[in-house]
């Protein structure tokens, strides 16, 4: 994985001032360089100037980008973020057409991939990607983003000239994008966030490839397209082909994921997905005589403070046990306490360039950076609820009687917080309101559905474009902060476009919740770890760090010169400190409830202060 950033205007001659504008690509770099510790360099023609920060995991010697190559007197140069998965396959098709290459790395690959198809090359690759093309042959850049964005790719434009980065933060070093909010970066703060709609940058006139589109740029300006939308289809296969189909295509997921010519490891809740994928990697790793690492996170005196919840039944620690003694995995127990967890709220905050979620990601960005230490690569299980059916509001009526996203029910808690005056002029319900009916808009028809069967498709879209897209964009800055490159198995494109068509018959089987994922793995887990209800992503329940964030909001409430009393109504926010834990249902998915949602105003505050940040209603 890597940090690219760069811009290209092709209605002028860079290379007059090529070292001014390649100091300016490279500061724009340097604002990467957590996600590319291990080399960087810069490329200036006569219309580009790109940076790349390289996290070096496949072909360390050969891969080094920027990489150009030379086609029928043309120039081709590309920077690159990410990984191919089926480098094999391409690599052998574009041999027998006539192509060499010089490296074992899949940016050759995908750079000739990119010469031979042009801008259809994107439906060749199997991979998570951002990458961007100096095509001289056309004179235009092409920009592209795998199909779930697990890999980001934000730009603006300035001065008619295309400015683009993997984060926000290296924008920012080009004269003239400046950390501006509008009423529709509120709107997304206050009432989607974390969730952010696909395409909006959440600052004023920056903006982002969405997932599974590429951009052409060239003198006329920029065409955006996609190259990658999910289909329905009447699905083919009985629930037995069903389930071997789901087995083959996830073996052969995490199978392909795991190569790398660095330490790779496995995360491990002991919950279904992650297990499924920890018993693959083993069995691979035995099969070649190496023990797999594997990494669990918990909180530090977390067991003291338990208390089984219907949506958190029970601790990890037994489950990822039995997976260690069934497997025999070298296992890591990693843990976090209540200092830390409240102090990272900040630095994921820059990790992010966003507030994001809470505690739910300070902490991950802690365990990152502990793997970090000895592996350079992991495997992550998410996704797989999003695609099976595995949360709540799959399941629960009142998500399938209302016109809202499932996750995110009741705007109130949070537009109570906000200044009356700013809550007038946002009218963030509209807002919302038109995100949610935007999206159910795009969920691709079929003929001949039931009013049950459309909805539950309308929900499943939702989550692959929404939920899954928040958790993605927070695992990729969490562990990039630390040059962590973690793979997401499950968000294989295969996958997700063959579940998406299964009947909700096949995902509950029997009434049972993703059954058709369990079926498929009866021949790699033990019966009780195939068995176990979905537990999600560990929280803290030490009592302590909610008064730890409370204490540090009420510090903030009280100092007048804090930005956030710009947007907050001081006294709907003291009374939000005086309530007791829990505050009602989550205001966000399962674990955002009243802790979190204090947590979210101290990153809001201190991303309003950190980045200069300047409101323009």
């Amino acid at each position: 994985m890597c940090g690219i950033a760069g811009f290209c205007d092709y209605n002028d001659d860079l290379s007059e001032e090529s070292y001014f504008w390649g100091s300016l690509a490279k500061r724009m770099g340097n604002r990467l360089k957590h996600r590319g510790p291990d080399d960087s360099g810069i490329h200036v023609s006569a219309h580009a100037a790109f940076a790349h920060t390289r996290l070096a995991v496949v072909d360390i010697l050969g891969g080094k980008q920027p990489m150009t190559a030379v086609s029928d007197g043309f120039r081709y140069t590309i920077v690159y973020n990410g990984e191919l998965y089926n480098s094999k396959e391409l690599r052998d098709e574009l041999t027998a057409l006539g192509h060499t290459f010089e490296t074992k790395s899949d940016t050759e690959i995908l750079l000739k991939c990119y010469i031979q198809f042009g801008f259809t090359c994107a439906e060749k690759l199997n991979g998570i990607f951002a990458f961007a093309v100096d095509d001289e042959r056309r004179q235009c850049c092409y920009l592209c983003r795998d199909r779930f964005g697990v890999k980001p790719l934000f730009y603006a434009i300035e001065n008619d000239r295309l400015v683009f980065a993997s984060e926000i933060k290296a924008l920012f070093e080009y004269p003239g994008i400046n950390p501006v909010i509008d009423r529709q970066g509120l709107c997304e703060i206050f009432g989607l966030g974390p969730a952010r709609t696909a395409g909006v940058g959440v600052f004023r006139n920056v903006m982002e490839i969405k997932p599974g589109y590429c951009a052409v740029y060239d003198k006329f300006g920029l065409e955006t397209v996609p190259y990658f939308e999910l289909k329905s289809y009447e699905h083919p296969d009985s629930y037995e082909d069903s389930v071997k189909k789901v087995k083959y295509l996830v073996e052969d997921a995490v199978t392909r994921q795991l190569i790398s010519d660095v330490p790779l490891c496995t995360f491990l809740s002991g919950g279904l997905d992650s297990s499924i994928i920890t018993a693959i990697a083993a069995r691979n790793y035995q099969a070649l005589g190496k023990v797999l690492s594997t990494y669990s996170f918990d909180f530090t005196g977390n067991e003291k403070y338990f208390k089984p919840t219907a949506f958190q039944p029970g601790a990890d620690r037994p489950w990822v046990e039995k997976m260690v003694e069934t497997f025999q995995t070298n296992h890591h127990f990693l843990e976090c306490n209540n200092v830390t967890l409240a102090d990272k709220l900040y630095d994921s905050v820059i990790a992010k360039d966003l507030p994001g979620m809470a505690d739910v990601d300070s902490s991950l960005l802690y365990f990152c950076s502990l793997v970090k230490k000895k592996h350079v690569v992991g495997l992550s299980g998410e996704c797989a609820d999003e695609i099976f059916g595995g949360y709540p509001w799959f399941h629960k009526e009142e998500a399938f009687e209302g016109h809202y996203f499932p996750w995110s029910p009741d705007l109130s808690l949070r537009s109570g917080l906000l200044l009356p005056e700013i809550a007038d002029a946002l009218h963030m319900d509209d807002y919302v309101n038109m995100r949610y009916e935007e999206s159910i808009a795009a969920v691709p028809k079929l003929e001949g559905e039931s009013a049950l069967e459309r909805r539950r498709r309308e929900i499943s879209y939702l989550n692959i474009r929404w939920f899954m897209s928040t958790l993605l964009d927070r695992k990729d800055r969490a562990s990039m902060a630390s040059g962590l490159e973690v793979r997401v198995p499950y968000a294989d494109h295969r996958i997700v476009q063959y579940v998406f068509n299964t009947p909700w018959e096949y995902k509950n089987h029997n009434g049972v919740v993703k059954s058709l994922l369990r079926d498929a793995a009866k021949d790699w887990l033990p019966e009780d770890v195939l068995a176990r209800r979905k537990s999600p992503y560990p929280k803290t329940h030490n009592p302590a760090y909610e008064l730890l964030v409370k204490q540090r909001l009420a510090a903030v409430l009280s100092d007048e010169g804090e930005p956030i009393h710009q947007l907050i109504d001081k006294t709907a926010a003291a009374q939000l400190l005086g309530q007791k834990s829990d505050y009602g249902k989550p205001w966000f998915g399962q674990l955002m409830a009243g802790p979190q949602l204090m947590a979210y105003l101290l990153q809001i505050n201190f991303w309003l202060k950190k980045y200069e940040i300047v409101i323009k209603l």
